[in-house]
């Protein structure tokens, strides 16, 4: 063998000897790099770090994590309604806001709905008319047919329902009649319209020295009168429908009507109709805020006791 190809040999040798050192340093460093990635460059894991963790490490197989949603506060609930308590003062509604509405109740509804200026709404009022004669006196006649005002309710639908009665039951000594009578008819009321709001007026108090002038009568008192009004009131809380109190649109710093307001210490003058009308339009509530879960269930009522049977009672009547 020549000393020429032994040479060739050599040399081949020491490349292949260079690159096999080159090929392992550039491992080595790869290698280095790596752990130099994973353990210092962003820290070791422990177990208060578990993997998948932290920042995303470069050349890493684990899949990136989601980004964190943030915290939604969560919306206040709306407070029930608070049947106890009378219609808080709002924003007036127009006239238009009665179209759908009906108002039961004796001549002093008769009255506001001639002189208020509503000009909408349906009247199914009547004179004398009273709680413990609303379910049998016919005392309305439509379309040439006499109806009592419950059978005048269920003839359409009606998105309110607007209830003033008491006035000719002040002469009643039967208080506990008066408020059983009320829950039955707010119950006949919901039957027939279940889908309406249901208004229970306040009665608006009485000039008891006019009243006696005008007719020699002493039985209307506006503390008798208050006592109804407390009695609605609980009517309203137990039945679950809307009180409007519109006797504090009427009372002086005595309690009572002031004389300018009527001619006989009961009926209203027009200007004070027009009032009435101001103060209900203030005092609304719809029929989503009273119902959030939707129309109440309808009751069947308990036989209730008949109210006393006097004269009064069909209001040689004031109202």
């Amino acid at each position: 063998m020549s000393s020429n190809y032994q040479g060739k040999r050599v040399a081949r040798t020491r490349r292949t000897f260079l690159l096999f050192v080159v090929v392992a340093a550039v491992l080595a460093l790869t290698a280095a790099f790596l752990v130099y990635q994973k353990f210092w460059r962003h820290g070791p894991v422990t177990s208060d770090q578990p993997p998948g963790s932290g920042a995303i490490q470069s050349g890493s197989a684990s899949a990136p994590l989601p980004p964190q949603q943030p915290d939604v506060p969560k919306l206040p609930e709306t407070p029930p309604y608070d049947f106890s308590q009378p219609v808080p003062e709002g924003e007036p509604v127009d006239n238009s806001y009665f179209d759908d509405a009906a108002f039961v109740g004796d001549s002093r509804t008769d009255g506001f709905m001639l002189y208020s200026g509503i000009g909408t709404g349906d009247n199914l009022s009547a004179n004398g008319v009273s709680v413990f004669k609303l379910a049998d006196r016919k005392s309305l006649v439509i379309d040439g047919e006499k109806y009592t005002a419950l059978e005048a309710l269920s003839l359409k639908e009606y998105g309110k329902v607007y209830i003033a009665l008491g006035v000719n039951e002040l002469g009643y000594n039967n208080d506990k009649g008066y408020y059983n009578k009320f829950c039955a008819a707010i119950d006949e009321i919901r039957r027939v319209q279940p889908n309406a709001v249901i208004y229970i007026q306040g009665l608006i108090p009485v000039n008891e020295e006019q009243y006696l002038a005008s007719t020699g009568h002493d039985y209307l008192t506006n503390d008798h009168l208050r006592v109804y009004n407390q009695l609605m009131q609980q009517v309203a809380e137990e039945k679950q429908v809307a009180y409007v109190n519109v006797y504090e649109a009427f009372a002086d710093e005595t309690g009572s009507l002031p004389e300018e307001d009527s001619r006989d210490g009961v009926h209203l003058h027009k200007e004070s109709c027009q009032r009435w009308l101001e103060y209900l339009k203030t005092h609304t509530v719809d029929f989503d805020t009273l119902y959030p879960d939707g129309p109440p269930a309808v009751e069947t009522p308990d036989a209730e006791p008949a109210g006393p049977d006097t004269s009064i009672a069909d209001g040689s009547g004031q109202g």
